[in-house]
């Protein structure tokens, strides 16, 4: 593909780190929260941290879709499931998030539920036609970036005339989250930020604008960055340099992609299938108002939630696991008693070591071998 490898020039990279470790007041600690998950594996996988100052700390966010479902949902899922007649189709990240009593997916399908694994929401689609006598539910999860998929399945559904589809919605919404973030109130747990990275595919579809919030009342900047490691150490650079304007904008670094007002078509289409839900609960930020999607009552024959009469009971999470303080920023994941020891990418017992872009899964694969080499340096 064009236009990847010169983005990830490691002599480029490291003449934007010097000009970081030139530019960066020697006394203010610099912390930036990057939101997305992709950003968290991009920073661990070509070692982005060991290029910046000590002064310039990355805080992990909330961005991992798989990671901030609640353990409440996951069982609607497992349940969905195990429902005669029901095929569950699911993205494969999503197989093995534990639910309560160490169920998940994956012990699900090996105790008979059909559930199957696909790669987008066309596959669901494919299988109720071929198999009329199936109940076909996609579980439907991830930020704006993976919502008009489910949309467009809602509406080709109707268009077919589908009795047998339907759609378990658990789309939530990034500028909620960051909302959460920042209007913590003071005390334990609300981590200090200087900005934020902002999510690449997220940006593409809402555009840059509605990030203007938190730069104007928060005075928080925000740059927005492609996944490629020069994207990246590029926004460092735009945030350090306006923390030292005592500026707070939104700026675009992802230019080749990213405009102000986004995907116009796609957010139509998804505000023509979905409608905002009064509160979510997110695993880590708890119930955060205004911040997930539902399916509007006009299309309900496709809600799998109406259909299956879905009712959400709150559950906790494994209390060992530290996945809720990690994805807050308020915990890395070495922090965790669990990372490396009973929790590891095969026995994963919290969801941050589950998802490629969990925060865990990215310092398992790439980090702890830094760490490794740091302890050994010392």
């Amino acid at each position: 593909m064009k236009y990847v490898d010169e983005y990830r020039d490691g002599k480029l990279a490291r003449g934007i780190a010097a000009t970081i470790a030139r530019e960066v007041r020697p006394d203010h600690l610099y912390r930036f929260m990057e939101f997305c998950g992709g950003h968290t594996h991009a920073i661990a996988r070509y070692g982005l941290e060991d290029l910046l100052p000590q002064n310039v700390r990355m805080i992990h966010g909330p961005g991992c879709p798989v990671c901030v479902l609640p353990v409440g949902r996951m069982n609607d899922a497992i349940k969905l499931a195990q429902q005669p007649g029901v095929t569950l189709c699911t993205y494969a990240d999503l197989m093995r998030v534990p639910g309560s009593d160490a169920m998940s997916l994956t012990k699900a399908k090996a105790a008979g539920a059909d559930i199957r694994m696909v790669y987008s929401t066309l596959d669901a689609l494919r299988i109720a036609q071929e198999e009329p006598s199936r109940r076909v539910v996609f579980f439907g999860i991830g930020f704006e970036t993976t919502t008009p998929p489910s949309a467009l399945a809602i509406l080709q559904a109707k268009q077919l005339g589908l009795k047998n589809f339907s759609v378990f919605c658990n789309h939530v919404l990034t500028p909620a989250a960051i909302q959460a973030i920042v209007g913590a109130p003071e005390g334990a747990g609300k981590v200090p930020l200087d900005g934020f990275v902002g999510p690449a595919h997220v940006s593409v579809l809402i555009g840059t604008k509605p990030y203007g919030h938190f730069a104007e009342t928060y005075k928080k900047p925000v740059v927005i960055a492609g996944f490629e490691p020069l994207d990246v150490i590029q926004a460092i650079l735009m945030l350090v340099r306006q923390v030292n304007d005592g500026r707070a904008m939104v700026e675009n670094e992802y230019i080749r992609a990213v405009t102000p007002e986004g995907n116009r078509k796609a957010q139509q289409t998804v505000a023509q299938v979905f409608e905002i839900r009064d509160t979510f609960e997110w695993r880590g930020l708890g119930a955060v108002a205004d911040s997930a999607l539902k399916i509007r009552a006009e299309y309900s024959e496709f809600d799998a939630e109406k259909i299956f009469d879905v009712t959400t009971v709150a559950a906790q999470d494994n209390p060992a696991c530290e996945c809720g303080a990690i994805l807050r920023g308020e915990k890395r994941p070495t922090d965790c008693k669990l990372f490396g020891t009973v929790c590891t990418p095969e026995t994963p017992m919290g969801s941050c070591m589950v998802s490629s872009e969990g925060s865990c899964a990215a310092h398992w694969t790439y980090g702890r071998f830094r760490d490794s080499q740091n302890r050994k340096a010392s």
